[in-house]
């Protein structure tokens, strides 16, 4: 069967959104090729048997990431299984937000609920003179990080330690980020996301606030001083944290991503106010 051919067929019987970016994804994924290469070679001949199989796996709902293993984030390759939450780039919005606000260049950084690494691993490569921590309260997850650490050439750069947010960390860091579980536990889910990522990196008690009530306390203990936090929150979820973080001396500043939506709330702790 020819690419073309094939293509044309497997994006029918996916549906959804991107039926055709789908098929051509994991049609490259089996070829061991570049989407951009198959494009160019779509009369090339192929075997159908290995790529219905890949189709079959979508068709019942199996994220594109867990299929081929790989998810694109801030222009790195990381590996992904089932044990962390797929990279979404929604979440770049943090490292542009970091890029922006975060000056002097932080030395060290912190990523709390690290999962496959890709917010600490971004920043490591857009800082060079940087180390970071990422925390996780996964085994599972901190091995996926730690391995796409190595892959990328950062291991000797960014080191993985299991831990409940920020707890009994006794050092200070200069930039803070984290992609916490913000889904309210009665919010409604698609099935590929519901069924396939982890519930631990995703629902956060009935309001989605419970990951934010536990690390917005422990922040003012990490930051250095001048430092910056930046966290992903939930589009409505803004103003509630904005009133949280103060009640914990915290500054905050909301920042949309591409859809002009609020995507992350930006920290400081706050000049100390003497009383009137």
């Amino acid at each position: 069967m020819r690419a073309i051919d094939a293509l044309a067929a497997a994006a029918a019987r996916i549906g959804g959104d991107t039926p055709r970016l789908d098929a051509e994804v994991l049609l490259a994924h089996q070829l061991g090729c570049t989407r951009g290469e198959l494009l160019l070679n779509q009369d090339r001949s192929i075997d159908a048997e290995a790529f219905e199989k890949l189709i079959i796996r979508r068709v019942t709902g199996e994220p594109i990431a867990h299929i081929t293993a790989e998810r694109e984030f801030w222009s790195l390759s990381l590996k992904v299984t089932p044990d962390v939450l797929i990279p979404r780039p929604d979440s770049e919005t943090l490292i542009d937000v970091a890029l922006r606000l975060c000056a002097p260049p932080p030395r060290r950084i912190l990523d709390l609920g690290t999962g496959s690494g890709a917010l600490l691993l971004a920043a490591l490569t857009e800082w060079p003179e940087a180390t970071g921590l990422g925390i996780d309260l996964s085994p599972a997850a901190l091995a996926v990080a730690q391995d796409n650490a190595q892959r990328l050439g950062l291991g000797q750069r960014a080191a993985f330690q299991p831990g409940n947010w920020g707890q009994g960390l006794d050092q200070g860091f200069d930039l803070v980020l984290s992609n916490p579980p913000y889904i309210a536990g009665t919010e409604t889910l698609s099935s590929e996301v519901r069924d396939h990522e982890p519930a631990m990196a995703l629902f956060a008690g009935a309001d989605g606030l419970d990951d934010y009530r536990r690390i917005l306390p422990q922040l003012p203990g990490l930051l250095n001083p001048g430092a910056l936090a930046v966290l992903e929150i939930g589009h409505t979820q803004g103003p509630a944290l904005l009133t949280m973080a103060a009640a914990h001396g915290l500054a905050g500043s909301l920042h949309p991503d591409l859809a002009g939506r609020d995507r992350c709330i930006a920290l400081r702790v706050a000049p100390f106010q003497p009383p009137a």
